[in-house]
């Protein structure tokens, strides 16, 4: 009996384009030149939904060429690295290319952006229709997110910073007064501190997920989480060395929360985290980071939380 083994050419296209959609870039331009069949899916706009530069060096001609050639209103999503820490002073990013992005792919949602040098760019020149902006190791000017430009993004809903270091507390409260946020994660911003999240929390009080990591923050800010920030599901909260049981306790409020990630330090005991967790009725999952903490009381914590995944993290 011959074998059941379908070849490439009879597959639909259908099955072809998941296929190719998945591959990397360089791969995917390989695969048009297999043949006219494969070509015409390779160009396809399902295909160039979701774009993931952030792999290669890329120069800004190649970027032109691609928003001119292939980058079209199918686009979704967009991961493109910058030379930051290559070396290079060539810029990949500039007001017209992104002005060109924003006119050719309106359906443009999430932009994440890595070692890029941000310093040229008016904020305002960052496509409006993004509903997703992620900044990891990227130098911003001062001027970002500030004053009127702020409103230069009317559908932001997801915010990541990462190891961006000028955000600072005046970043934090302009982007989420005049945006929705759902979602922030802010991870080595050391500018944003206690008063940075007093100030901005009444405008945050729809966020559903808020990440905090190696941030200057401690029981204040905690405060000010627990009285604004009520809609919360998701929590981390890390490398917050000021924190004690009084702020911890703060969280109580929190009554939608099904994740806590939280590093326990030594200003926080055992039976604060047990008795914030019996204060939280919909917490199903509790990640404890840097406990140093005996097995009778990692069994107490376990035992307290019946319906609670409990793991701890070094």
């Amino acid at each position: 009996m011959a074998a059941a083994n379908p070849e490439l050419p009879v597959l639909p296209d259908s099955v072809l384009l998941q296929v190719l959609a998945l591959l990397p870039l360089r791969e995917r331009l390989r695969a048009a030149r297999v043949c006219r069949r494969w070509q015409r899916l390779a160009l396809d706009r399902t295909v160039w939904r979701h774009v993931d530069l952030s792999p290669h060096r890329i120069s800004s001609q190649t970027l032109w060429h691609l928003v001119r050639q292939r980058l079209r209103d199918s686009l979704r999503t967009l991961r493109v690295r910058g030379t930051l820490h290559s070396g290079s002073k060539r810029r990949i990013l500039s007001p017209a290319l992104l002005a060109a992005l924003g006119k050719r792919c309106p359906q443009l949602h999430r932009l994440c952006l890595t070692e890029t040098d941000l310093r040229p760019i008016p904020y305002e020149n960052i496509p409006p229709s993004l509903t997703a902006l992620e900044l990891s190791h990227c130098e911003i000017p001062a001027a970002w997110f500030c004053g009127s430009a702020a409103r230069a993004l009317p559908q932001l809903q997801h915010l990541v910073i990462r190891n961006v270091p000028a955000f600072s507390d005046r970043h934090l409260l302009n982007v989420s007064s005049q945006s929705s946020l759902k979602t922030l994660s802010l991870c080595g911003t050391y500018r944003v501190t206690d008063t940075g999240i007093q100030r901005a929390a009444p405008h945050l009080e729809e966020l559903e997920r808020l990440v905090l990591r190696h941030c200057v923050i401690g029981d204040s800010a905690v405060g000010f989480i627990g009285r604004h920030m009520k809609h919360l599901r998701f929590l981390e909260i890390s490398d917050a060395y000021s924190l004690t049981n009084a702020g911890l306790a703060c969280l109580a409020t929190l009554q939608h929360l099904e994740t806590l990630c939280l590093d326990v330090c030594d200003k926080i005991s055992p039976g604060a985290v047990i008795a914030l967790c019996r204060a939280l009725p919909q917490l199903r999952s509790l990640k404890l980071g840097r406990a140093h903490f005996e097995d009778e009381v990692i069994g107490k914590i376990q035992a307290s939380l019946p319906h609670c995944s409990f793991s701890l993290t070094p």
